[in-house]
């Protein structure tokens, strides 16, 4: 019965499909039975090799992106670290700029408050000097409204330049006031008179003094924000050069009037 079944079987080839290589295996029972042979140098090994080759790029690969992206974020908080030390140190700079004008703006207004009261008291000895007079009334409104638009704009040059310019002119015009009060004996022998230049006097010191401090912090601020790298923070985010306070000309020359 087991003969037929495999005769019947071998003898309908159609059930049987083409295969790679075939070899017979011998039953315990004589019988034998066409098996496939699996070809493992060609197919299992290989697929198996492939399978290992894949497997230990992917244990390779992920390491390896793990420790780029781990660069590129050191990299990055350095860089912000940095941008930001730098980013405080120019707002640190800036505001040492503001605070030093600060006591340069102290010394301009008790220079302000002192010419009315100077002005007055010449008046009673140099009536006709009244083209005097009004000229240093007229420099210290000038001034004044100079100092006003500084110190609402800090970081505008132009209003540094004008500010500049208009100290220059009170300064001019009160030389000249000296100068033509030493034609008036008595306005120089008065008290009040002589109380005030004192004060004037002492006060010009003061400007000159606050004001090359502020200079020096201004100095400090250019060159902070100038060099490299430090210039690409600056420029990004609006640090601009600050203004020297500078003396002109005509405040150079002025003449100094002892009384």
């Amino acid at each position: 019965r087991d003969r037929r079944r495999l005769d019947a079987r071998l003898s309908d080839r159609r059930s049987l499909r083409p295969i790679g290589k075939s070899r017979l295996i011998v039953l315990g029972t004589g019988l034998g039975v066409p098996i496939r042979t699996l070809n493992y140098h060609k197919d299992g090994p290989s697929r198996l090799a492939g399978a290992g080759r894949l497997g230990k790029l992917h244990v390779i690969m992920l390491p390896a992106i793990g420790i780029f992206l781990l660069v590129i974020v050191v990299i990055a908080v350095i860089a912000g670290t940095w941008g930001v030390g730098i980013y405080n140190g120019l707002v640190t700079l800036r505001n040492a700029c503001k605070n030093a004008f600060a006591q340069v703006d102290v010394q301009l207004k008790r220079r302000y408050d002192l010419i009315p009261n100077l002005v007055e008291t010449a008046k009673g000895y140099m009536a006709h000097e009244r083209g005097t007079l009004e000229a240093v009334i007229e420099a210290r409104a000038k001034a004044t409204q100079a100092n006003v638009r500084f110190a609402g704009n800090p970081n505008d040059p132009a209003a540094m330049r004008d500010l500049s310019q208009a100290e220059a002119g009170l300064s001019g015009a009160l030389g000249k006031l000296m100068v033509v009060s030493e034609q008036y004996p008595q306005l120089k022998a008065d008290t009040t008179m002589r109380a005030l230049m004192e004060e004037l006097t002492s006060t010009e010191n003061r400007i000159a003094f606050s004001r090359q401090a502020f200079n020096d912090a201004v100095l400090f601020f250019n060159n902070a924000r100038e060099v490299f790298p430090a210039v690409f923070i600056a420029n990004s985010f609006g640090f601009a050069a600050a203004e020297f306070f500078k003396a002109e000309e005509a405040e150079k020359v002025a003449p100094t009037v002892k009384f």
